[in-house]
């Protein structure tokens, strides 16, 4: 196991371009041409391949890209006791500021569990060998936060929703929903993982002024639902193993380059920062995330805060020294030994892909060791 603080100097938040061979094999199962059996073994094929061309450019947080879902987070969530994927009239396709997603979701239809034979635990134990026990990388999971149920059933439902018949008492909800991602992390835990990521568009919903003014006018007020989602992030981390690293990716969409969510960190920095996580992936590659201020917030020294300053939705490079130099700014509120670098978000958070080659996603990380180089030693 690498002894390296988690989260590391250079790191990455998970997803990445899924291979042509991969895209053909999911279409050929999706079209009956090929079974589960042929298309997990294209999965394996080439979830090893890129464990070798991650640890090629130096990373050392590995995950498996992301190259088993179709989403970032419904293949995970429509597997937990108590929820189904479904296809709504309206989906995530009406949000998207550029290329519409496909459309399909998930919904509440019992109580809340995690399942002890939920198939990502399988994947990560694929995950966890292809990586092996050399020392320099460990093997990392991703999984979303338990906040994106919340999201769905309260703030972003399409009227579909049955919370009031399965939960009449939110509290029991907010309970459940806490104790199911509690049981999750101690799931995983068991399978060897020592490194889990929850990744989180929820809080860039309540931060987006545009969406806290909607859910104003329904009568919600979002500055207590933060307060809700700390809790719920606070309850499943109880008891966390020692070792056991636990991040979070805070995302305002990314889906063909396009995005949801606009909006700096201020409205719900407080709350954010209150959660009992290792590490904070904060994106800032755009205007879009506001400036640093929020970071004021940030108080607990053992944790780290990665700085998204890289794009992963466009394949020019940033300029090195405007990079090197926004680091700089950050250091007026989180001390440099606690910071790290990444792209602002996955590569791939559905299996479309942003808008650049294999080529350039592997450029962005070579720039960001190059800047790290530059900055920390």
């Amino acid at each position: 196991m690498t002894t390296e603080t988690k989260p590391f100097r250079v790191d990455h938040v998970g997803s990445f371009l899924r291979p042509q061979r991969l895209k053909d094999a999911r279409e050929a199962f999706a079209n009956g041409t090929i079974d589960k059996e042929a298309l997990r073994a294209v999965e394996d094929e080439e979830i090893v391949s890129l464990v070798a061309k991650q640890k090629k450019v130096g990373l050392k947080g590995i995950t498996d890209g992301e190259f088993r879902r179709g989403f970032w987070h419904i293949d995970f969530l429509e597997q937990l006791t108590g929820v189904e994927g479904y296809v709504p009239e309206q989906g995530y396709n009406q949000t998207f500021h550029g290329k519409a997603a496909p459309s399909y979701n998930i919904r509440l239809v019992g109580k809340l569990a995690f399942p002890a034979d939920h198939s990502f635990l399988r994947d990560f134990d694929f995950l966890k060998e292809a990586v092996g026990q050399d020392g320099e990388a460990v093997a990392k999971a991703t999984i979303p936060s338990p906040t994106m149920i919340l999201r769905q059933e309260i703030l972003a439902n399409d009227g579909s929703s049955k919370l009031a018949e399965i939960y009449p008492n939110l509290a029991d909800f907010y309970h459940d929903l806490g104790q199911t991602y509690h049981d999750a992390v101690q799931a995983y835990y068991a399978h060897g993982c020592r490194y889990l990521q929850f990744d989180d568009t929820n809080w860039a919903f309540l931060a987006d002024a545009s969406k806290r003014e909607s859910l104003k006018e329904k009568g919600i007020d979002p500055d207590e639902i933060a307060q809700v989602c700390t809790q719920i992030i606070n309850a499943a981390l109880v008891d966390k193993p020692a070792d056991l690293t636990i991040t979070t990716h805070i995302c305002r969409g990314n889906h063909a380059s396009s995005w949801l969510f606009s909006g700096g960190y201020e409205p719900i920095a407080k709350e954010l920062f209150a959660t009992q996580y290792d590490g904070f992936f904060l994106e800032y590659d755009s205007d879009r995330a506001g400036d640093f201020a929020p970071l004021r917030y940030w108080d607990n020294p053992d944790s780290r805060v990665v700085l998204g300053l890289i794009t992963s939705k466009f394949p020019e490079l940033e300029d090195r020294q405007a990079i090197e130099e926004r680091i700089q700014e950050a250091t007026e509120y989180v001390p440099l030994a606690n910071l790290c670098i990444s792209p602002q978000c996955g590569f791939a958070s559905t299996e479309e892909g942003n808008k650049l080659t294999e080529e350039q996603q592997w450029a962005k990380i070579d720039l960001l060791q190059a800047i790290a180089k530059d900055v920390w030693q």
